[in-house]
């Protein structure tokens, strides 16, 4: 573009579009009103779109599952003050993620800044520790240039959210402008991605050679990764049976004979035991965070640890590796694979792993994950792994507490069609995330399984999903509790069920979907299920689903605080029959 005089709002606008922003979440308020007032003209010209959210944190999550569900950078806009603190859960939910979004908050004029203004909060210094980098834009000039970095760091390395802070008199001053595009920045201080150093490479040969009972843990990085064929490509060559965190959900079809689901304190019998027993743990994007290792001292405790990441931080973190590489899991496996098939595929016998594989799979037999089917009780385990079954294609988000792992356990989702808040536990992001996923793929099918609890923590987005006529469908399991505190105060409080209970005070879920305009339908019997999921699913438009199911259900396997991954409440009783030695 020529330089011609414009506002700072044009020049923020023009970037984002420059920056392949075909969509804005956001609500709007007094500082940011010369932006929305510049948005105004950009949508007119049908180039960008802005959704409407009932509530700044809902935009933030929505900008957050369209980040996940595509791999672009998410946008959302809130305006000063309470505006911009609303967005804090959902930046700090994108940042334990690692997910590359941009928040954009207007800000008192600059000569106000520092006065207690109407509206004036330091969004600078309140995000500080929970964003990858942050801005305030003093000066229109530098507009450009920090859109562009903003992009540029949400997306390099492990991504993560970045803040750009516009002042409203800064929205509102000419300047002559000068664009700038994707690529048209040096920023010295992001380090570049190396390749692996050979050395490492046979190392790891090495590792693989020695090892009789290998594991694949895999996380979130390798979805962020793109890495879904390498992981399997190197799984399959070398028949390393895989498991995965709640952020690694997807990687693989679970169906597949090497994949063991998710481990941890909700993961499946047979990835605890494995991850317990195996002599080489190869982790791939994970972190070695505390809900997956339970006891960090008896993690895997028998294993050399080879751990590849491209973050610097988490080598080393939580556990010393034996080899170690930092990089792009797609681009290092790639790597690996190419030299063991140009150099040295002879040395190497799969045949290693046979009968660890057969150990597994009479885990696998003897500990699968249970769906209780009583005959007067609906069970949400047997609701889910029937939607898993009708729905395989689906983009699925979820809230946070019990049906979010039941969610984990039982659906079989394909890569980046999972969005959970994982790291954070955020009670309050299926629905608004479900409109993002939904906003980012309009013709596939979304759904939100959510729980009573958590539903009624941004149940005003219902708002959204009937302005815009989104076909979300909605899963509320209710139990009529906060279930996992629920399970929790009876394990380890005494049952003393202290302000867990939401019976009272709970809407009528389907007269309150039905007046947004939204389908409501429920569910209560188990003869109904194939039914009523019939009729929802095929609903053409948003449908609720109210499932009541049975109130005192607890999710298991369940590793106890304190507690190694073998060590599992549940099926404790089972284990000490068959195997004693588990429980030592």
């Amino acid at each position: 573009m020529k330089n011609d005089e414009v506002t700072g709002a044009f020049a923020l606008m023009d970037s984002l579009v420059k920056h392949n922003v075909s969509h804005i979440f956001g609500y709007p308020g007094g500082a940011i009103l010369p932006i929305y007032d510049e948005l105004y003209n950009w949508e007119l010209k049908g180039v960008i779109t802005h959704i409407l959210c009932r509530h700044e944190q809902a935009a933030s999550h929505a900008a957050d599952s369209y980040a996940r569900s595509t791999g672009k950078v998410g946008v959302c806009f809130a305006t000063s003050g309470p505006g911009a603190t609303n967005l804090v859960s959902g930046i700090a939910t994108a940042q334990m993620d690692s997910v590359p979004i941009v928040l954009i908050t207007g800000q008192v004029a600059r000569p106000f800044i520092g006065t207690d203004a109407f509206q004036e909060v330091d969004i600078f210094g309140i995000t500080l520790p929970i964003v990858k980098h942050s801005y305030v834009v003093r000066d229109p000039r530098d507009m450009a240039r920090i859109v562009a970095e903003a992009f540029y760091i949400a997306q390099h390395g492990r991504p993560g959210p970045v803040l750009i802070d516009i002042p409203k008199d800064v929205g509102l001053e000419k300047f002559f402008y000068q664009s700038i595009y994707p690529g048209d920045i040096n920023l010295p201080g992001c380090r570049p991605i190396v390749p692996a150093k050979i050395k490492h490479i046979l190392k790891i040969i090495q590792l693989l050679q020695q090892s009789s009972q290998p594991l694949l843990y895999v996380g979130g990085g390798a979805i962020i990764s793109d890495a879904y064929e390498m992981v399997k490509k190197f799984a399959v060559k070398f028949q390393i049976p895989i498991t995965t965190t709640l952020m690694g959900k997807g990687i693989i079809d679970e169906k597949h004979e090497l994949c063991l689901g998710m481990l941890g304190m909700h993961g499946t019998a047979y990835a605890n035991f494995a991850v317990s027993e195996c002599d080489l743990l190869i982790a791939l994007g994970a972190r070695f965070d505390d809900r997956v290792t339970g006891k960090l001292d008896e993690f895997a405790c028998h294993a050399q640890v080879i751990h590849i990441d491209i973050d610097p931080a988490e080598i080393g973190k939580n556990r010393i590796p034996q080899v170690a590489i930092i990089g792009d899991i797609k681009d290092v496996l790639m790597q690996i694979l190419k030299y063991i098939d140009q150099e040295c595929e002879h040395v190497l016998n799969i045949e290693h792993t046979r009968s660890w594989k057969e150990r597994i799979a009479v885990w696998k037999q003897q500990y699968p994950l249970l769906i209780p089917k009583n005959v007067d009780t609906l069970s949400p385990q047997e609701i889910i792994a029937s939607i898993s079954k009708i729905q395989s294609d689906a983009y699925f988000t979820t809230d946070v507490g019990q049906h979010q792992m039941w969610a984990a356990q039982f659906l079989n989702v394909l890569p980046r069609h999972w969005m959970s808040s994982s790291g954070l536990g955020t009670m309050g992001y299926g629905l608004p995330a479900a409109i993002g996923v939904q906003i980012a793929h309009p013709y596939e099918k979304v759904i939100c399984i959510t729980g009573d609890a958590s539903f009624q923590m941004n149940l005003q987005e219902l708002g959204t999903i009937s302005q815009y006529n989104l076909p979300i469908k909605i899963i509320i399991i209710n139990n009529k509790w906060q279930g996992m505190v629920r399970q929790w105060q009876q394990a380890f409080y005494g049952e003393r069920y202290s302000h867990s209970n939401m019976e009272k005070g709970s809407p009528n879920f389907i007269e309150l979907a039905k007046s947004f305009g939204i389908q409501g339908l429920e569910l209560e019997f188990r003869g109904d299920i194939s039914k009523v999921l019939d009729l929802f699913f095929n609903y053409n438009g948003p449908s609720l689903l109210n499932c009541k199911v049975k109130e005192e259900e607890n999710c298991y396997p369940m590793v106890a605080p304190g507690k190694s991954n073998s060590q599992m409440i549940g099926i404790i009783k089972q284990l000490n029959k068959a195997r004693p030695s588990v429980n030592k």
